[in-house]
Formats: C-alpha cells, sequence, structure tokens
C-alpha cells in the first residue's frame, strides 16, 4: 500500500507562496510608502467616533464642535503597522470534500498576509484556539518569525484536546468551539490599535457577534471565514445511503440516510438557515469579511480583497457601523 503523502512543511509552504501569489501580491496591498491599512502616520484618512480607548490627541476639535461628538482621525499607514491573527484550528477546521481542508486554507492565508507585512517591516502576531484558547505569540517582524507562526498553527491543531470526563450514554455532548473565548483572549491581549484578522469556519458556540462588534470598535478587523460546499448541501450522489457521521469536535456519532430526499430537504434547508444567521452575524459586527473556500484560488481571493479594502477606504465617515447597531448588538457600546 503506497503512503499517504507528507504534509507540507512551513518553510516549503512559505517558498512555494513566495513564488506563486506574494510576489505578486506586494505591490496590491502594501506599498513602500502606503498601505490599504490605517494606523500611525502623517497622512489623513478617515474620521470616527471617540472610543474609551482614543489617545486624547487625535481628536479633530474642529469636526467634533460641528457635530456635537467627539471624533478621531485616522492615518494611513507609513511603515509601523501591528497585525494579529487571531486563529481557530479547531477540529471543525480540519475538514475538506475535495482533498484540500480549511485548515490548508488558513494557512496559505496566513503565510502569504504575514509576509506581505513583515517584508516592510511590520510586525504580526498571532493568538491560537485549538479546543480552548492555546497561547499567545508575541508581534514580530521577521521570515523566521513567518515560519514560527505556521508551525505554531499547526502544532496548535496536531495538539490532542483534553479528555473528558466519562459521561452516562444520554447526557448531552460538549458544545464544541467557542470562538468567544478567541475573541476575548484578543480583547485583552492586543491592546494598541492593529489589523486584526479572524480566521475561523465560524462554526460555533452562540455569543460570539457581540464578541467580533466590540474588537472591530476597537481595531481594524477582517474576519475571513472558511468553508467547504459539503457543508451547505449534501453532493448529488445517488449512490449515498446509510451512513454514520461524527461531530469532529465532540466525537458525537450520529446515524443518518443521507439518500432519504426529505432528510436532504432537511439538511439543505437547516445550513441555509444558518448561513444565513452567519452572514446575518458577520454584516452586523462592523468588520470587513472575506470568504475563502476549499475550492479558492487564493492570489484570486486576496485580490478580491484588496478591491473590498479599496471601495472601503472610499466610503464616507459614518459608514463603518449603520445607525443603530449599538442596539442591535446587546454589549457593543465601550
Amino acid at each position: 500500500m503506497a503512503e499517504p503523502p507528507r504534509p507540507e512543511t512551513a518553510d516549503a509552504l512559505l517558498r512555494r507562496l513566495e513564488w506563486t501569489v506574494i510576489r505578486r501580491l506586494d505591490g496590491l496591498l502594501q506599498g513602500d510608502w502606503r498601505t490599504l491599512w490605517r494606523g500611525a502616520g502623517i497622512d489623513l484618512a478617515d474620521l470616527r467616533e471617540y472610543q474609551h480607548h482614543d489617545d486624547v490627541r487625535h481628536i479633530d476639535w474642529n469636526v467634533t464642535a460641528r457635530l456635537q461628538q467627539p471624533h478621531v482621525r485616522q492615518y494611513l499607514e507609513d511603515r509601523d503597522l501591528n497585525a494579529w491573527f487571531l486563529l481557530d484550528v479547531s477540529g471543525s477546521v480540519d475538514f475538506g470534500s475535495a482533498g484540500v481542508t480549511k485548515l490548508a486554507v488558513a494557512a496559505g492565508f496566513v503565510a502569504t498576509l504575514a509576509r506581505v507585512l513583515t517584508r516592510h517591516g511590520n510586525r504580526v502576531g498571532a493568538l491560537f484556539y485549538g479546543s480552548r484558547v492555546e497561547g499567545l505569540l508575541p508581534p514580530r517582524s521577521s521570515r523566521r518569525h513567518v515560519l514560527t507562526l505556521l508551525q505554531r498553527m499547526t502544532a496548535a491543531r496536531a495538539a490532542p484536546a483534553p479528555a473528558p470526563a466519562p459521561a452516562p450514554a444520554a447526557a448531552p455532548a460538549p458544545g464544541g468551539t467557542a470562538l468567544a473565548a478567541l475573541l476575548q483572549g484578543a480583547l485583552r491581549a492586543v491592546q494598541r490599535r492593529s489589523l486584526v484578522f479572524v480566521v475561523s469556519d465560524f462554526i460555533s458556540q452562540p455569543g460570539w457577534q457581540p464578541m467580533l462588534a466590540r474588537l472591530a470598535r476597537r481595531h481594524d478587523v477582517v474576519a475571513v471565514r472558511l468553508w467547504d460546499a459539503l457543508e451547505l448541501a449534501l453532493p448529488a450522489d445517488a449512490g449515498l445511503g446509510p451512513m454514520t457521521v461524527q461531530d469532529a469536535e465532540t466525537g458525537e456519532q450520529l446515524y443518518i440516510d443521507a439518500g432519504d430526499p426529505g432528510f436532504r430537504r432537511r439538511y439543505a434547508a437547516i445550513a441555509q438557515a444558518e448561513e444565513a444567521a452567519l452572514r446575518d452575524g458577520l454584516a452586523r459586527s462592523g468588520a470587513d469579511v472575506l470568504e475563502l473556500g476549499t475550492d479558492d484560488d487564493l492570489l484570486q481571493a486576496l485580490l478580491r480583497f484588496a478591491d473590498l479594502r479599496r471601495q472601503r477606504a472610499r466610503q464616507p465617515v459614518g459608514r463603518r457601523f449603520p445607525q443603530g447597531l449599538q442596539r442591535a448588538v446587546p454589549g457593543l457600546a465601550p
């Protein structure tokens, strides 16, 4: 029997992406002096309402007097930028129906963006979530640091979860991923205003939406949603029939008949309802959203991301958070 192919090492992955993706993106996402990110520079980029954590030296007193509401200035980033990757590497991420897992897609995205940023002296850090918040990698700027980030990402996924205590057969399975814990950890750990990528499939216990909205008010947040086509609909394969499926995170098993038309309709209806709820939660958070499927081309997806950033930069003041968002999302107010 042939041995399965070995997983690509962090160094091999980065070398491949440097030739196929990173060199083509470098000038689009970040030039030598101007970038798509906003931070500590000298050129005015936007105005937004003052938050309790903001530096009072950035208050624009003329705009504040006209609008009767404190506003602060945001500037185009020159060089000094901190970027953070909040990485969900839980069991549901290690899945893919076409030979490519969501975890592999996430690794390619992280390697590309981290290297593009660090090539210009900016710093990247990471916070990892496996079965719990696994640890923090402080922001630094070097190729070696990017390799460390990728290796830690793989190690966090490979680390076995602590064995749960024995439970009666009738007891419900554990709840799985608690994405709110990762976002709460980022709210505590990331003090300086930063660019934050939340890389997850957002298959989680409820409660992450208010945390993501709070994070988006403090930082420039991009929610990178990983997905696979099999999560939205069962394949149109007449040969499918009764089978046992298992939850990748809780271990709960369920016997289903995948060939039953009624079951397929119920599966599709539930998947569509959860998809609509997920998209609504992301839209209401105020974060930018980039979707990455397991069958997506990484370069084309990142070009879409660059277009998204440019469109967002052209939006007028006040469009980032829709009117009434504080009332709509509990816990959003500082």
